[in-house]
C-alpha cells in the first residue's frame, strides 16, 4: 500500500514537467517565424499592386483634327487664365491701316469663343493656303520682333489682333513669284501645334518661297494695334 500511494505522485510530477516543456516550445520556438515572414511579404506585394502603377498617357493629348481644319468649335479654353486653346478661337481678317506703296496692313483677329478667360502672348504663325485643300503656298510669315507682344487676357468674346503686312505679289517678277490666288491663311496661335483656317478672298500669293510676302506683328488687345 505504501508503494502504490507514491506512484501517482511521481506520474503527476512528470506530467507537470511535460506540460511546461510543451509550453516553452509554443511560446519561444522557431515554429512561429515563417508565419511572420509571410505577413511581411503579403504586405509588400499589396503595395506594388497594378492599381498603383502610373496611368497610360491620355489620348486627349493628341492634336484635334477638327481644330486643325477649322478651329471654330466653341467650348472651354482650359483652366481659367491659361493659354487659349486653338479649339476655343475663331479667326478673321479686319481692316488695318492700309499700309504703304506695294503692301497693305490688315488685322488678323483671334476671338475667344470659349467659356473661360484665357491668354495669348507672342506672334501667331501665318501662311497662305489655297487650292481648296488648305495646302500651304509659299513661305510663311516672318515675325516683326520689334513689335509689341504683351500677354493679352481674353474674356469670353474678347478679341486680340496681330497686324499682318501683305506685300503685293506684283512687286516680284512673275518668274520669281509664280503667283496664284489664295483661299486665305493658316494660323497657328502662339504656343500651339494646332491651326485654324482664316478665309480671305482676293489675295494673291507666290508659290515660290523666295518671294516672301507676309510679315506678322505680335498680338495685342483689339484697338491697341499700332501698324
Amino acid at each position: 500500500m505504501h508503494r502504490s500511494t507514491r506512484t501517482p505522485i511521481v506520474l503527476a510530477s512528470t506530467g507537470v514537467v511535460l506540460a511546461l516543456a510543451l509550453t516553452g516550445c509554443s511560446s519561444g520556438g522557431t515554429d512561429t517565424a515563417p508565419t511572420a515572414t509571410e505577413t511581411v511579404t503579403a504586405s509588400a506585394a499589396a503595395s506594388s499592386s497594378p492599381s498603383t502603377a502610373p496611368a497610360s498617357p491620355s489620348s486627349s493629348s493628341a492634336p484635334s483634327s477638327s481644330s486643325a481644319s477649322g478651329g471654330s468649335a466653341a467650348g472651354g479654353s482650359g483652366s481659367d487664365g491659361g493659354r487659349c486653346a486653338t479649339g476655343s478661337l475663331t479667326g478673321s481678317i479686319e481692316s488695318g491701316s492700309g499700309g504703304a506703296a506695294g503692301s497693305t496692313y490688315v488685322h488678323l483677329a483671334l476671338r475667344n469663343t470659349g467659356s473661360t478667360t484665357c491668354t495669348l502672348q507672342g506672334w501667331p504663325g501665318v501662311s497662305f493656303v489655297g487650292g481648296g485643300s488648305g495646302a500651304q503656298i509659299g513661305a510663311p510669315a516672318t515675325r516683326d520682333e520689334a513689335s509689341a507682344h504683351p500677354t493679352v487676357t481674353l474674356a469670353p468674346g474678347a478679341v486680340a489682333v496681330a497686324p499682318l503686312k501683305i506685300t503685293q505679289a506684283e512687286n516680284y517678277p512673275t518668274a520669281t513669284c509664280d503667283p496664284v490666288a489664295a483661299d486665305g491663311f493658316r494660323v497657328y496661335p502662339p504656343g500651339s501645334t494646332e491651326s485654324l483656317f482664316v478665309r480671305d478672298s482676293g489675295v494673291t500669293a507666290c508659290r515660290s518661297t523666295d518671294a516672301g510676302l507676309l510679315s506678322v506683328q505680335g498680338l495685342v488687345p483689339e484697338g491697341q494695334a499700332a501698324d
